[in-house]
């Protein structure tokens, strides 16, 4: 695989950013959460100048409200506003780069910050987890050192060899040491389950599709200086698919706890287990009428 000419991964200017914040004499802001704000908004249906994600309402209220709950498990010392925090300092970086008029900036600031909060919630919400976020949450509440990759596939081996009932009573547990907030009444049934595994495919699906988006435009640049497509989309599509869902993989761990997507979907599904479309048509049919 070219990756060069695929460029699937996002390749952020976080560094830029966090260079010009520096001259400027800004409060620093977290480098974790910056680069993933840069890699959704780039991922995301919005345009790019020059590296730059365009800053729009839409781009803003879906980064924070919609997607950032999907990927992003904040280790504990990491502050969850910080999320709100980096697409401001991005929105008076283009504001700087005269990308904003001082009206368009103001409004920006003003919807990050409460979006940022409202973010910051929703990564607070048991009903909102993926299986990589649940994992890493229970990681960081049993003082798994998540930068030491034996020690985390060991603890998810331990995990997996406990009983349904043990890991449920594990997830349960989660709310009542303050790392998530309560579930509703049904608490950590079949149901949730189920709606766990279906929000995890969704959202992998997501971002793969994101990465090939992105991918596409680069190949539309190579393509206009006569050069000719990556092998990976010359003939069998399949490959380009497969590299894009590796790429998500990968996008993923940076986001919640490295090598921990991978593992759950190659070593130990039965941690993560994803519906098939009958279980998906059973748990709809059971859903009360609206």
């Amino acid at each position: 695989m070219n990756d060069e000419d695929l460029r699937l991964a996002p390749r952020t200017r976080a560094a830029d950013l966090l260079a010009w914040a520096a001259e400027q004499d800004r409060a620093p802001v977290a480098e974790a959460p910056l680069r993933a704000v840069l890699a959704l908004l780039e991922l995301g249906e919005g345009r790019m100048h020059d590296g730059w994600p365009e800053l729009t309402s839409n781009a803003v209220e879906q980064l924070l409200y919609e997607r950032l709950h999907l990927y992003v498990q904040p280790a504990p010392e990491e502050d969850p506003l910080a999320y709100g925090d980096a697409v401001r300092l991005l929105v008076d970086h283009q504001r700087a780069a005269k990308r904003l008029n001082a009206k368009r900036q103001e409004r920006l600031h003003a919807e990050a910050e409460w979006q940022g909060e409202v973010a910051a919630g929703l990564l607070r919400r048991a009903d909102l987890v993926t299986w990589p976020r649940l994992h890493a949450l229970l990681m960081h509440a049993h003082g798994v050192d998540v930068a030491d990759p034996a020690a985390v596939r060991a603890w998810l081996a331990g995990y997996a060899a406990l009983s349904e009932e043990k890991r449920l009573a594990g997830y349960e547990a989660l709310a009542a040491t303050g790392w998530l907030d309560e579930l509703d009444e049904r608490g950590w049934g079949p149901a949730r389950v189920l709606s766990v595994g279906m929000a995890t495919d969704g959202a992998r699906r997501l971002l793969e599709h994101g990465l090939m988006r992105r991918s596409y435009r680069n190949l539309a640049e190579l393509n206009a200086l006569g050069r000719p497509m990556p092998d990976e989309l010359a003939g069998d599509f399949g490959s380009f698919e497969e590299a894009a869902a590796e790429a998500a993989l990968d996008l993923s761990g940076e986001w919640t706890v490295p090598g921990l997507p991978r593992l759950l979907v190659e070593e130990f599904p039965e941690l993560a287990p994803e519906p098939g479309p009958e279980e998906i048509e059973a748990y709809l049919a059971q859903l009360p009428a609206e």
